[in-house]
């Protein structure tokens, strides 16, 4: 009983460190919240952009669901990569990004992918498509979860206009977020999977099967945004004005990227 609040007081210290913002732990360079989708292009520009004498970035991966949430909360970000519009806009609509330094610059492609390994046909995908005839009792397709991450979305919306929606949401393996879902498949613990042409680009342990019509889902693209937080520091906006610029263009199609018309 005596040590109670001992405890107590050690999980106050603690619960305080967590919620201190990322730059008085001693890294003066900008803290990133970027779609999981991201992951490989975002950190090859920060080693750029240290390579330049400048300090390196710290990152956040995740869905972007969760990171629009977790600056909603109070999270320390200084730039919000959003892999879709919809989240964007969630941020904007309760004024926690600069409105004005918000662009699109990227944009990707929906895949159908399985594990490297197991014999599966390359298909061209219409509305005739039976994807359910591809899996076994038991198989689910990988994703990320529809509800709230923005692959899953995208993948809903192309079942949707495939007529396939109904028959295969209940044989969904939810993910969190397009990475972990392309784990399931890399793994072989889901035959198939869903997710953008860039992730299956760079994983060995996938193959793409199929393409999806780009008209069979909403345009995948990349909003990127200072926060009102990261707006006030000069070496933030030049790190967002370095990964939205022509020098930053090379890298992101390395990454198999499409880059957008201003």
């Amino acid at each position: 009983m005596r040590r109670r609040p001992y405890l107590a007081a050690l999980a106050a210290s603690f619960a305080l460190l967590v919620a201190a913002p990322v730059r008085a732990q001693g890294n003066d360079g900008p803290t990133v919240f970027a779609a999981a989708s991201l992951t490989d292009a975002m950190k090859a520009l920060g080693e750029q952009w240290r390579s330049q004498g400048h300090k390196l970035p710290r990152f956040s991966f995740a869905a972007s669901s969760a990171l629009a949430r977790q600056i909603e909360q109070g999270a320390p970000a200084d730039i919000f990569a959003s892999a879709d519009e919809p989240w964007m806009d969630y941020v904007q609509q309760r004024a926690l990004i600069v409105e004005s330094s918000r662009i699109s610059p990227l944009a990707n492609s929906l895949v159908l992918i399985a594990p490297a390994g197991r014999p599966q046909p390359n298909l061209t995908l219409t509305r005739q498509t039976d994807l359910a005839a591809l899996l076994s009792a038991g198989d689910r397709i990988a994703t990320g979860d529809p509800a709230h991450v923005p692959v899953g979305k995208y993948a809903q919306a192309a079942l949707t206009w495939m007529g396939q929606w109904e028959a295969l949401s209940p044989r969904l393996a939810r993910a969190d977020n397009v990475r972990s879902a392309l784990l399931l498949v890399e793994r072989g613990e889901a035959p198939l999977g869903i997710v953008y042409a860039t992730d299956a680009a760079a994983s060995s342990g996938v193959r793409i099967v199929a393409a999806f019509p780009a008209e069979s889902h909403p345009p995948v693209t990349y909003p990127f945004a200072l926060t009102r937080r990261g707006a006030e520091d000069e070496a933030t906006r030049a790190f967002f004005a370095f990964i939205t610029s022509p020098a930053a263009a090379e890298t992101y199609r390395r990454f198999g990227f499409s880059l957008r018309t201003p």
